[in-house]
């Protein structure tokens, strides 16, 4: 009976011993869960630590951009939203692209009237250097900077953003919009190998993919010059415009928007959307009124364009009339 009894307690100690045992190693697991837990969590607060102080550092450069530009801009286009429209070809051999379309494009935050200023490419502007040189080569050597630059200084303009667009792009957004009908003044024959351009458009009015418009932009007759290529890019904006505001286009805007995001170099940034959304949904049905920088091509060479000056003045001042004194909207960001 002692024997049994002995061996019963040795069991009952083993199972305890056991016991004791098993919940050492639950608590230490259940410590182990807290400091991981405690050490993931002060991770993620880390991570979220840096992030946060990444965009607020990017917000807060962004705002300091705002503010350093806001001096800059002239109390006369707070009412407006300016973008220079830069289209640029592929850059032929060497690579770099020149500038074959400049436009002002001018939005009316009040009325939503769009105004868009055709700039020959030939224009003549001041350099950096203070020389006088072509928009296209002055975009050429310093980029959208500064062509934004030079066509302020000529104008006189507050330019709050830029945006660039070479042929592939606007081809894509073209078709994005599933083409745009346009009419083409005589048939257009063209062929430039070292700029891998073949241009072959019968006259008339016709439906163009994003490869002929591009190809029909890009034409510089012989008769006209740059003048003719001002005159079509006015009917294309006018036309993709009217394009934009139909309904079966709706659909087609995300898809548009994708191509915006991702391809298309600009100055406006993630902070400036909500202003633009804004703009935009203020947009008037009416088509863009567009004109054409006043001048003429240089006496034998009509590569070159002069702007007449006085008559420059006098158009921004009917395009962008003093405010009254008081008034003023939204700032704009330029680049």
């Amino acid at each position: 009976m002692t024997g049994q009894t002995e061996a019963n307690i040795q069991a009952k100690r083993r199972i305890r011993r056991r016991y004791r045992r098993l919940q050492f190693f639950r608590l230490l697991i259940f410590l182990l869960f807290l400091g991981g837990i405690g050490w993931g969590g002060y991770r993620v607060f880390l991570w979220g630590s840096e992030v946060y102080n990444h965009y607020y550092g990017m917000y807060q450069a962004y705002m300091a951009r705002k503010a350093s530009h806001h001096t800059e801009m002239d109390e006369q286009f707070e009412n407006y939203m300016n973008v220079l429209l830069l289209g640029v070809d592929e850059g032929g051999e060497e690579g770099v692209p020149n500038a074959d379309s400049v436009l002002l494009v001018s939005l009316d935050k009040g009325a939503g009237r769009v105004r868009v200023l055709s700039i020959p490419r030939g224009t003549l502007m001041t350099a950096g250097d203070g020389t006088p040189e072509k928009i296209s080569q002055i975009y050429r050597v310093g980029g959208p900077k500064e062509a934004v630059r030079a066509v302020r200084s000529l104008l006189g303009v507050t330019i709050h953003y830029y945006v660039v667009i070479n042929p592939k792009i606007l081809a894509e957004i073209v078709d994005a919009v599933g083409g745009i009908d346009l009419y083409a003044e005589m048939p257009m024959e063209y062929n430039d190998p070292a700029a891998q351009l073949d241009i072959h458009i019968r006259q008339g009015y016709q439906h163009m993919d994003g490869d002929t418009v591009q190809k029909y932009l890009r034409y510089r007759s012989d008769e006209l010059g740059d003048i003719g290529r001002v005159q079509r890019q006015r009917r294309f904006v006018k036309a993709m415009y009217a394009k934009l505001l139909q309904l079966d286009t709706v659909p087609k805007l995300p898809q548009l928007a994708k191509i915006l995001q991702a391809r298309v170099t600009t100055s406006v940034e993630v902070w400036d959307s909500g202003q633009l959304a804004a703009v935009v949904q203020s947009l008037s049905p009416e088509l863009p009124e567009t004109i054409m920088l006043p001048g003429a091509p240089q006496m034998g060479d009509d590569s070159i364009f002069l702007p007449d000056l006085p008559k420059v003045r006098d158009k921004i001042a009917e395009l962008f009339p003093a405010p009254a004194q008081g008034t003023g909207t939204m700032d704009g960001a330029e680049p």
